[in-house]
């Protein structure tokens, strides 16, 4: 789980230069996002007016069913008006005003929901970036990245928002050891030479600092091995409270919340404890620990999709371990979900794998959630955690203009959800 190794950069790498080269990419890329924005998208779901010249954030999406994740309202034969990426006007045909000259997307026959989120991944590349979007996540938070390659995505979104998800950047992972991802900035080298790696005050304050420094929007820390690494016991470790505690004090600040890679119920209880934003993964987090979060408003992102993952391993070890934590996750966002602890939908995708969000969606159902209630851990929910509340999660004005048009009803069948036929990222059609 959490993010594979990656092979640096350029040593001469920079925080300018990584938001430059952000940049140079996304004005590279932007050509062929806004070449397709401006093409016509008469496919079998979309068609465009008639004598009409496209323009990249105008869209007008017409005829399908509408569902509202906030209240659970359904409209049909609905209109969303999204103009220069913003929703302006969404309702029942005949009650929405639209404009002329705007390039109409056809959604007859289909279901519109708002673009969901992503709350853990790893995005390393431009190429997985776009295939975020295009699977359906339109804003995400980094589960971290080796060399800050998650904040250059990030600018990139900024640039050509059909290339890549709105992102909250982590930066690069607060671990005792840090590997290769000391040379990720000059201000880490020294780091390496410390016998017991990242362990003391004084070393853990100095990855927050660099990460925030470079323009990290959240800090990732872990409490507890990896369970993704068959020679490394999940359940062991690594870090007391007190000094998560101190990863949390640095990061708060300067504003900025902690999510935690967590597995044993001490574990999860100590980083709560500690202070963090969220617990990640957090398959064997007890009772006291669940109303702990409740009362302290500690979300809960358990990434079933990547223990899932594990279940079908060819590894015998990972294989097990799955099979072992997948029932018994599902049981504690199921106590969660009841508690009222909010949970928060990722997927922990790396590698170069991107798994649909809509897949986490479908599992925290099979975890026990209603359809509507799974489906607001990818938006409602997300959208609070990440502080996107007003801007993403709904199709109401004032929302950005990102929206999936679906083949079924995911009220019946939250699985549609992984295969959307059409994703719209700030009113431009992705490709």
């Amino acid at each position: 789980m959490c993010v594979e190794g990656t092979p640096p950069p350029s040593s001469k790498l920079t925080r300018r230069g990584i938001l430059a080269g952000a940049a140079a990419l996304a004005g590279t890329l932007a050509a062929a996002g806004h070449a397709t924005a401006a093409g016509d998208h008469r496919t079998d779901s979309g068609r465009r007016s008639p004598g009409t010249t496209p323009r990249a954030g105008h869209l007008v999406i017409e005829g399908g069913t509408l569902l509202d994740p906030a209240t659970g309202e359904v409209t049909e034969n609905a209109v969303v008006v999204i103009e220069d990426g913003t929703v302006r006007a969404a309702g029942r045909r005949g009650a929405v005003a639209v404009p002329q000259g705007v390039e109409v997307l056809d959604a007859h026959g289909r279901w519109i929901l708002p673009g969901l989120v992503d709350a853990h991944i790893h995005l390393s590349t431009a190429a997985e970036a776009r295939d975020a979007v295009r699977k359906g996540a339109t804003s995400a938070r980094s589960g971290s990245t080796s060399f800050y390659q998650d904040i250059a995505v990030r600018e990139l979104a900024r640039h050509s928002p059909a290339l890549a998800p709105r992102l909250t950047a982590a930066g690069v992972f607060v671990t005792p050891d840090l590997g290769d991802t000391v040379l990720a900035d000059p201000d880490l080298t020294p780091l390496a030479r410390l016998k017991d790696g990242v362990r003391s005050a004084e070393a853990l304050r100095r990855v927050v600092e660099v990460n925030l420094a470079r323009g990290a929007d959240v800090i990732k820390t872990r409490v507890n091995e990896r369970a993704g690494l068959p020679e490394q016991d999940p359940l062991a470790q690594v870090y007391s409270r007190d000094q998560l505690a101190e990863i949390v004090a640095a990061a708060r600040r300067r504003g900025k919340g902690v999510l935690c890679h967590s597995y044993s119920e001490q574990g999860c209880h100590d980083a709560v404890m500690a202070g963090i934003r969220s617990l990640e993964h957090g398959a064997f987090v007890g009772e006291r620990t669940l109303h702990e979060m409740r009362r302290r408003g500690t979300y809960f992102t358990p990434t079933l999709t990547a223990i899932a993952g594990l279940a079908e391993s060819s590894d015998p070890v990972l294989a097990e371990r799955g099979r072992t934590y997948l029932p018994v996750l599902k049981r504690a966002v199921l106590a969660a979900h009841e508690l009222g602890v909010p949970l928060a939908a990722g997927t922990d995708s790396s590698g170069g794998v991107v798994d649909p969000i809509g897949r986490e969606v479908e599992l925290m159902h099979s975890a026990g959630l209603s359809p509507l209630d799974a489906i607001r851990t990818a938006t409602t929910g997300a959208a609070r955690l990440l502080g996107l509340t007003g801007t993403a999660g709904r199709l109401t004005r004032g929302h950005t203009g990102d929206a999936l048009l679906l083949s079924g009803d995911p009220l019946a069948d939250p699985a549609v959800l992984k295969r959307p036929v059409t994703v719209v990222r700030a009113g431009v059609v992705a490709a």
